[in-house]
């Protein structure tokens, strides 16, 4: 290891770049919020949206995680707003979960005795369905954490929200960095030489971490680096788009020096098929995909008579969207399909290259997202489905067909 690099590590958890790099994302006053709201809190509710991902577990359960060993005799509490796809249960902490809807009675009453709400992965009350009333209607605080564009005006105290960061676990660990730095990275046994570590200056206060087994820094946990990992890793496709930063993989190695095992993340969230979900993604490639040629866009819609067919359960149609963008070409994927609880129709809409999806969700569905990946939804038929997306595909041609 170079001694200039190794001294770098030591001294600084965060590099400072010029320009667009380890640019800070609190304010002196921001900080100074914080704290103040922390501090008067002893009820803390963090939230998500509905139908959470990868990211709003993720963010929500190592953020639970942090504050309850920050402050102890504070009560803090997950609650979202519907249930959330089974391939996100092994996540740690998502076992203590609470999902509101179908549990309006016994829920409600611990939101209403919140005295500080937190708001993770979403800038809109309305994208928490029912329980974003609830939340409307509570006087307690706000603290929203999020990378979405344009944040609801007056949604919380604190607004947190940076869309050029690839995901909501990125703003929270960026966070978690700047209100409680460690004094140094943590050194795994074995992952560098004892030659290489007579180069680290002496540290005695720096944190020591030795596995899972080993003990842990005040900083992370494990449980916490593997949650903040998950939402980074299934908010940018397996780091495949919104990704390109450097700084994010300078962020993943943090998080690798608290003794995560990244392929076994990666193999929990997309190896866990169930025969059924590999016959239905056969049955939605052959029988149902949808190819303009001329637009470069692909549609497929899923309906509950076929979701019954194939008995699917949560989870099983999540990452079908993103298939036929493997075609040569292709720039915009549609995924339509009936929602099982209410009388509408969900959008998913993923894309590469500069194909903004988040424009077209605003428009034409009620929604938005990133560029590359956002959605929305349909009060109609399929057919009214069908017949918008292709409205919006018209409008949208021009870029679709550029070269």
């Amino acid at each position: 290891m170079n001694p200039e690099l190794s001294k770098s590590i030591s001294n600084h958890p965060l590099p400072h770049r010029e320009g667009e790099g380890w640019v800070s994302l609190l304010s002196p006053e921001q900080i100074s919020l914080w704290h103040q709201l922390l501090s008067a809190a002893h009820n803390i509710v963090l939230t998500c949206h509905r139908g959470p991902d990868g990211d709003a577990i993720g963010s929500t359960t190592a953020l639970a995680s942090w504050l309850r060993r920050r402050y102890p005799e504070t009560d803090v509490r997950i609650i979202a707003p519907t249930i959330f796809p089974d391939f996100l249960k092994w996540i740690p902490g998502a076992d203590d979960i609470l999902v509101y809807e179908n549990h309006e009675n016994e829920v409600r009453p611990i939101v209403e005795a919140a005295d500080l709400v937190i708001l993770c992965d979403h800038g809109e009350l309305s994208r928490m369905w029912t329980l974003g009333d609830v939340v409307r209607d509570h006087p307690a605080p706000r603290i929203l954490i999020d990378h979405h564009l344009n944040p609801e005006p007056g949604i919380a105290a604190l607004i947190v929200s940076h869309p050029n960061l690839s995901s909501t676990c990125e703003v929270l660990l960026r966070i978690m960095l700047e209100l409680d730095p460690p004094p140094a990275l943590p050194v795994r046994e074995g992952v560098v030489s004892n030659e290489d570590k007579s180069l680290l200056p002496s540290n005695d206060s720096a944190p020591s971490l030795t596995g899972r087994a080993g003990g842990e820094s005040s900083f992370l946990t494990h449980d916490e680096a593997v949650s903040l990992y998950t939402g980074m890793m299934t908010d940018t496709g397996a780091f495949t788009y919104a990704s390109s930063r450097p700084e994010i993989f300078e962020l993943i190695s943090i998080l690798l020096q608290y003794g995560i095992d990244k392929d076994k993340i990666y193999r929990n969230i997309f190896f866990t098929y169930s025969p059924n979900r590999m016959k239905l993604m056969g049955y939605m490639l052959y029988v149902k995909l949808d190819v303009w040629k001329k637009a470069h866009t692909s549609i497929m819609t899923l309906t509950n008579a076929e979701r019954r067919r194939f008995n699917v359960l949560n989870g099983d149609t999540e990452g079908l969207v993103n298939l036929p963008l493997q075609i040569l070409g292709m720039k915009l994927s549609v995924f339509l399909r009936e929602d099982t609880e209410h009388p509408c129709i969900r959008v998913s809409l993923r894309s590469v290259d500069d194909f903004p999806c988040n424009e077209m969700a605003a428009e034409f569905f009620g929604g938005g997202g990133h560029k590359n990946a956002a959605g929305g939804e349909v009060w109609g038929t399929m057919d009214d489905a069908i017949a918008l997306v292709k409205k919006a595909v018209q409008k949208f041609m021009p870029q679709l067909k550029a070269k």
